[in-house]
């Protein structure tokens, strides 16, 4: 929590008035906040980030038979929804550039299945921002909506627009991980009002306009309560403080580590302002992840595994997969290096006096 307690101000308003149950005050401002912060339209507030991809799936259309393709080094929780919607998904490899869906294979999946793709679900890795305008291109000429998911970027830049923002629709996530958090909870950016006001809709159980209780459509209980939106609401206020926090801990291991044989860090482009969500290294050397990961651990530090692959996963390998190793190279060479904001400079040295006794 913010160190100027801003979230306890919100959820006491939220106890004072008596606004406890889902819908509220704080849930409204909240997705007015993080609509003019992102500069998208319209905004709902849900229980999570995978709520709001699959709501986004389901207001773009998808269903049963049709095809959304998916980068495969993601978390499961991109693909999960698919799966909800009856959907099939197909998985694409990352680039070296950008660690994110590579353009020349997503072109590739397009062709391959033209005529099927009824979306693209983009991803923003650990806060860094995909190649979009090529992807766009891609998408538009094919007439295949994008959704992003900016689980992990709330507060990076693509070129001078906010992730989230450049496709039909953008979801964040926030929570206990993420860089400003809810403990959890997720929202939906669209500029289409009709389509957010009808997954606010199904989010409150498609409760129709009667005086009774009646459902005309299938709904879900999806929709975000006012406490956990008045701690959104404290939280967003000291994003861009978390922001310079995150990229001051990525150039303190970059300075301390970059000496060290065999360590690439995450890919910085021109075109991508991350928010430095978390900061990951690549080991190409003798000296593998595990035994980083290990002597870290051995002084009560934990650090983590890069996500690993879809479609190495045993409940997604049956679907298709396209791309070479990338995504596969960057898991077994990768390890997320401890980011917390709260951490200093002692801690921060004390995390990389332990990896340097590695290539002692």
């Amino acid at each position: 929590m913010s160190e100027e307690g801003y979230e306890k101000f919100y959820i006491k308003e939220a106890f004072d008035t008596n606004w406890i149950a889902p819908l509220g005050p704080n849930v409204t401002e909240f997705e007015n906040e993080i609509a003019n912060k992102v500069g998208a339209k319209y905004a709902a507030a849900l229980v999570s980030g995978t709520a709001a991809i699959h709501m986004a799936l389901k207001a773009i259309g998808v269903g049963e038979g049709d095809i959304v393709l998916c980068p495969s080094l993601t978390f499961s929780a991109t693909a999960n929804p698919i799966i909800y919607q009856n959907a099939t998904p197909v998985f694409i490899d990352s680039d070296y550039e950008s660690w994110n869906m590579d353009p020349f294979l997503l072109k590739k999946a397009l062709s391959k299945y033209k005529g099927r793709v009824k979306a693209v679900l983009v991803v923003h890795l650990y806060g860094l921002s995909a190649k979009m305008d090529e992807i766009m291109d891609i998408c538009n000429k094919y007439n295949v909506p994008v959704i992003e998911d900016a689980a992990e970027s709330l507060g990076a830049y693509y070129k001078d627009k906010h992730t989230g923002t450049i496709g039909k629709y953008g979801i964040y996530s926030f929570n206990g991980n993420k860089i400003i958090t809810t403990s959890g909870g997720g929202m939906v950016v669209s500029n289409d009002e009709e389509r957010i006001s009808k997954i606010r809709f199904w989010s409150t159980q498609s409760r129709d306009k009667a005086r009774h209780y009646q459902h005309s459509e299938l709904g879900y209980n999806y929709r975000m309560s006012n406490v956990v939106a008045g701690i959104g609401r404290g939280q967003l206020k000291v994003l861009e403080q978390r922001v310079e926090k995150k990229k001051y801990i990525y150039e303190y291991y970059k300075k301390e580590l970059s000496d060290l044989s065999d360590i690439e860090f995450m890919p910085i482009n021109s075109w991508n302002k991350p928010n430095y969500w978390l900061t990951v290294i690549q080991l190409r050397g003798n000296i593998r992840p595990i035994e980083v990961l290990e002597a870290l651990e051995e002084e009560n530090i934990e650090s983590r595994p890069v996500w690993k692959p879809m479609h190495l996963q045993p409940f997604f390998e049956k679907y298709d997969y396209i791309g070479t190793n990338v995504s596969q190279q960057l898991f077994e060479n990768g390890l997320c290096l401890p980011s917390d904001t709260k951490m200093t400079d002692n801690d921060l040295f004390r995390v990389c006096r332990i990896i340097k006794t590695l290539w002692k």
